[in-house]
């Protein structure tokens, strides 16, 4: 299978300090289901951040979707997320936007008919369990319950890649089941790559996924 995240010596450092990546040489390949894990402050969600362009390659290579990370451009940059769902650790939810409108937003952004968001927004929320709060504003709904849209507003324009940071970290236990069932469908369903940083690989993930772990700056493949 061809490989959408391609790493080869990847470097990742912050300005002025020293580098938190020093040697990550890995492939993800089309629909694979990847957890990146490593103690706290090892690099994982800055390993992250690089997939999408938010964090500058310091040395070494790194491709996405057979784009060049090292050397990016805006536009190019631009193109590229619109393939791509980023779910983050604080949910980056629009709070003057209600529920609908927020999962729309991928889909607003890529300019689709207004009826056609609807009807994406009305079948995500359903698989999110959150049909009933569609109209309520971000603020107004549990952390759980704003995690589970953020996951479907990462699924809402059918990505070929999912990138989640710690997508699980503070929610509770219903919660936590939904996320990982929408992740694992959106991987067997829809066909995406997912790659998730987290502390612990949860035990009752039965799905087929790879395990890179962050040591002192190196990324090892450990299955």
């Amino acid at each position: 299978m061809p490989n959408v995240i391609e790493a080869k010596r990847l470097k990742l450092a912050y300005p002025r300090h020293e580098p938190v990546i020093t040697d990550a040489t890995f492939r993800v390949a089309t629909r694979e289901f990847v957890f990146i894990t490593g103690a706290s402050g090892s690099g994982k969600s800055t390993l992250l951040k690089s997939m999408y362009g938010a964090m500058e390659i310091a040395g070494g290579e790194l491709s996405v979707g057979g784009i060049d990370m090292r050397s990016i451009s805006g536009g190019k940059l631009y193109k590229l997320r619109r393939h791509i769902g980023i779910v983050f650790q604080d949910y980056k939810l629009i709070k003057e936007w209600t529920v609908e409108k927020n999962v729309m937003l991928p889909l607003i952004i890529a300019g689709f008919p207004k009826d056609v968001c609807r009807a994406q927004a009305a079948k995500l929320l359903n698989h999110v369990k959150l049909s009933h709060k569609a109209d309520k504003f971000p603020m107004e709904l549990s952390g759980g319950e704003q995690q589970r849209v953020a996951m479907a507003r990462a699924l809402a324009h059918n990505p070929f890649l999912i990138l989640a940071d710690e997508p699980t970290g503070n929610l509770d236990d219903y919660s936590s089941q939904v996320v990982w069932e929408l992740l694992e469908r959106a991987n067997e369903e829809l066909e995406a790559t997912v790659v998730v940083v987290t502390h612990h690989i949860p035990e009752m993930f039965s799905a087929d996924y790879r395990h890179l772990m962050i040591e002192n700056g190196v990324v090892y493949d450990i299955r």
